[in-house]
C-alpha cells in the first residue's frame, strides 16, 4: 500500500489551514507543487500536511509570508546555521516588543479617558471629546 494521501478538505482539517488558504499558500508557492489525478483534483501526502501545519503556527505567531518563506527554505536544509532563523525570531520578537509599548500606552490613555469621564453627561464626556480631537495623541499611540 503506497503513501497516504489527503484531499484537500482532509488536508486542511489535519492542519487546521482552511480550504481557501491553501490555495493561496500553493499560488504563492509557499508548499511546493500538489500532486493531482487525471480529474485534476490535489493530493497532498503528510509532508505536505506538516508544511501547512507549520505555515499556520507561524503565521499565528504574526510571521510576515516573505519570513515564513525564508523558514521553509531553512527547514529544507537542515544542515545550515541557525543564524537566520535566530534573526527572523529575533526580528519578530522585536515587533512584538514595540507593540506591547505601544499597547501599554494606549491603556494609559484608555484608563485616563475612563477615568476623566466618570460617568457624567455625553456634553462633559472625555471618551468623546478625545476621540474627536485626537491630534494630541499623534504619534504617540501608532502602531510601529
Amino acid at each position: 500500500m503506497g503513501a497516504r494521501t489527503y484531499s484537500i478538505g482532509e488536508a486542511a482539517r489535519e492542519s487546521g489551514v482552511k480550504v481557501p488558504t491553501i490555495r493561496y499558500y500553493e499560488d504563492i508557492g509557499l508548499l511546493g507543487r500538489i500532486a493531482r489525478s487525471d480529474g485534476n483534483r490535489r493530493f497532498y501526502d503528510r509532508s505536505d500536511v506538516s508544511r501547512l501545519s507549520f505555515i499556520r503556527h507561524a503565521r499565528e505567531l504574526g510571521f510576515e509570508v516573505d519570513a515564513i518563506r525564508t523558514l521553509l527554505k531553512l527547514q529544507d536544509d537542515p544542515d545550515q546555521s541557525c543564524e537566520a532563523a535566530d534573526a527572523i525570531a529575533k526580528a519578530r520578537l522585536d515587533d512584538v516588543e514595540r507593540r506591547i509599548s505601544s499597547l501599554k500606552l494606549l491603556r494609559v490613555e484608555l484608563k485616563k479617558m475612563m477615568h476623566e469621564c466618570a460617568s457624567g453627561r455625553i456634553s462633559e464626556c472625555r471618551v468623546i471629546e478625545i476621540l474627536a480631537d485626537s491630534s494630541h495623541l499623534h504619534g504617540k499611540l501608532v502602531d510601529p
